[in-house]
């Protein structure tokens, strides 16, 4: 069995039981947490498959602006004050913990192992040269794309995202008495 192949099965078990702490966390903060450990594990998928730039658009898209919009409007809508002593799990800090040591062994284990291309993995079959591999990936044609072939489905997206934020804000907001 290669390094490789270790690495990618202890990703697995992280992504799938930070998954799983996710749904079954009674607390909308540590599911959130959760969350972010997921993101992070699947960031480290797209460096395994040597795409670097979506691993770094996962991590501060996802992990970055959409858990903080999440953490944002459950903190506005108050769903971590209702916490109770019988909402507390016993599983949740050992497994938080083991998570944690798991990923950063994990990651550790994949630098001492990556050498000079700390990061690339070995090229897709299509690409014939290093060069055409990084021009499919880069981000000049990401954003190109993005911008040219998927504009509106973008442009949808930030919408849903500010109309979540503003009917969060008015879900929450308080009826001044006159």
């Amino acid at each position: 069995m290669t390094i490789e192949l270790i690495l990618f099965f202890l990703l697995a078990a992280i992504a799938v039981v930070s998954a799983m702490g996710m749904l079954l966390s009674k607390n909308a903060v540590h599911s959130a947490l959760f969350l972010v450990l997921n993101f992070a594990t699947v960031a480290f998928f797209f460096l395994f498959l040597g795409a670097p730039f979506i691993a770094m658009v996962q991590v501060t898209v996802y992990a970055g602006a959409i858990m903080v919009l999440f953490l944002f409007v459950i903190m506005l809508l108050g769903a971590e004050l209702l916490r109770q002593p019988s909402a507390i799990l016993p599983w949740q800090p050992p497994l938080t913990i083991l998570l944690g040591v798991l990923f950063v062994g994990v990651v550790w284990l994949y630098v001492l192992n990556a050498g000079p291309g700390l990061g690339l993995a070995a090229l897709p079959p299509a690409f014939t040269t290093v060069e055409a591999a990084r021009e499919f990936g880069s981000p000049p044609a990401v954003g190109q794309t993005l911008f040219r072939d998927y504009v509106l489905a973008f442009e949808i997206t930030s919408l849903l995202l500010l109309v979540g934020m503003i009917g969060a804000v008015v879900l929450t907001r308080d009826e001044k008495k006159h």
